[in-house]
């Protein structure tokens, strides 16, 4: 079986092709691929594989556009950070569906619900996942996070919070107060917990807080370089491929 892993989180891929392998160490990983264009690219230029894992949420759009752009019929099964209450159509509407962090039993699960429809493969319904995706989400955001600190638990509000940063490999949140504080989350899983009109993941490595934003500042090529409370310990640039979207949640 050939498999291509479409994941903006190197992480996250990285575990995915993992546990595959722990599931069948025969089945060929043909590629991981980061974002919408760089797929587009490999499709145009590969034959379609047999299956292919889509994170719902690419660093330059939603994995739905590859259906749109090209003649896909690559059987999917979806990676995403969602809730269940808001996925359960995706189960409906592909092959299947992975919550993340991706776990073991339910990959397996997974590939074996493949296997038993590969003669008949579902594609995707791309209109009815839209909509779910357009759809207001009912349900409460995460408002704390319970973090460990040596022997101690502290909670911390999400009102307390300024921003999440990814560095060597972890994840961490800064307080306003400028605690930096390790949690077990990636930055991809944290955008499903925290209600985006109050969050935005502006690049790869920063997911910060409206109210954590003090200036905004125009580079050359219409580059914007946020600066935040707390400062942070790099330069914090929107990457082009959010510059829209970001524009627009400013605008909210």
């Amino acid at each position: 079986m050939n498999v291509v892993i479409i994941e903006d989180e190197g992480r996250t891929a990285r575990q995915l092709e993992r546990l595959i392998n722990k599931y069948d160490p025969s089945i060929t990983i043909l590629a991981q691929l980061p974002s919408v264009k760089d797929a587009l690219a490999w499709f145009r230029q590969h034959p379609q594989p047999d299956l292919a894992f889509m994170d719902i949420h690419l660093e330059d759009g939603l994995a739905f556009s590859l259906f749109e752009q090209m003649n896909l019929t690559v059987p999917v099964i979806f990676t995403t950070a969602y809730e269940e209450y808001t996925i359960r159509a995706f189960k409906v509407n592909s092959i299947d569906y992975l919550l993340k962090p991706v776990d073991y039993t339910e990959l397996t699960a997974a590939l074996d619900k493949f296997k038993t429809v590969r003669a008949t493969p579902r594609l995707p319904d791309l209109q009815a996942l839209v909509e779910l995706m357009q759809k207001p989400r009912s349900a409460a955001y995460k408002e704390r996070f319970m973090i460990s600190i040596g022997t101690k638990i502290r909670s911390v509000e999400v009102t307390e919070l300024a921003y999440f940063v990814s560095e060597e490999k972890a994840t961490f949140l800064v307080t306003r107060e400028g605690l930096h504080l390790p949690v077990e989350y990636s930055l991809d899983q944290l955008a499903g917990l925290l209600n985006p009109d109050q969050f935005f993941r502006v690049n790869r490595q920063f997911l910060v807080a409206r109210s954590a934003i003090q200036t905004i500042q125009a580079y050359s090529a219409g580059k914007l370089r946020l600066d935040l409370t707390p400062p942070s310990r790099q330069e914090i640039f929107v990457s082009m491929s959010r510059l829209s979207e970001f524009k627009d949640w400013l605008g909210r």
